[in-house]
């Protein structure tokens, strides 16, 4: 059966194994997780489930909002769709922490931190300008585009400066190194996208 639960990103700490191996995780805050729909073939053309995490006042809901989360008995701000092959839970469930443990290979995707307006070099690793008379005075600048004559414009696909971050991006094959289920808690080795207080989505590596 596949494994998933939606999570808030808290932060990165390291912790010792018993061979006194440093390890840098991310704690993630995974779950609890409501089911709250149940997506079925014959109904959607698909089966998933859709998660909600994160309790939240009525007030900050919509009616269609709070319509579609009546038959749960839950109010939550947050909703993900998981395809979970062989899963039995039905709507109203609760999913926690505790559905992974040490030692699983998952996958994690988040939002990637928000960078603003950046420049080439910030925003897709390119070189500096030389710093020698004749060039500048700006040596952060965007350097040659190609060809003047022909065709005597910029090609679409261009690496150009722009809005860089705010993309959703998973990472692959990360290592459950720790799961405190008192403290509704899972520490994953390495880092994951998004920055503190970020909504992360965790289930089985698909690639492992």
């Amino acid at each position: 059966m596949n494994k998933a639960i939606i999570g808030k990103k808290l932060g990165m700490t390291q912790v010792f194994l018993a061979d006194g191996t440093m390890v840098p995780v991310t704690v993630i805050q995974a779950g609890p997780c409501t089911v709250t729909q149940k997506k079925t073939v014959e109904r959607d053309g698909y089966e998933a489930l859709q998660f909600g995490f994160e309790t939240v006042a009525e007030r900050k809901l919509t009616k269609p909002q709070l319509g579609h989360l009546k038959n749960s008995g839950v109010v939550v701000k947050h909703l993900h769709e998981f395809k979970l092959d062989g899963s039995n839970l039905e709507v109203g469930q609760t999913v926690t922490c505790d559905v992974f443990a040490e030692g699983d290979v998952v996958d994690v995707t988040g939002i990637t931190k928000g960078h603003g307006f950046s420049g080439v070099i910030k925003r897709w690793n390119q070189h500096r300008l030389k710093e020698t008379h004749g060039v500048g005075p700006v040596h952060r600048e965007v350097g040659s585009m190609g060809p003047i004559s022909s065709p005597s414009r910029v090609m679409p696909g261009k690496r150009l400066p722009g809005h860089y971050g705010v993309e959703q991006v998973t990472i692959l094959n990360l290592s459950v190194v720790k799961v405190d289920k008192e403290r509704g808690v899972i520490l994953v080795k390495g880092a994951v996208p998004g920055a503190k207080n970020s909504i992360v989505y965790v289930r089985n590596a698909v690639k492992k």
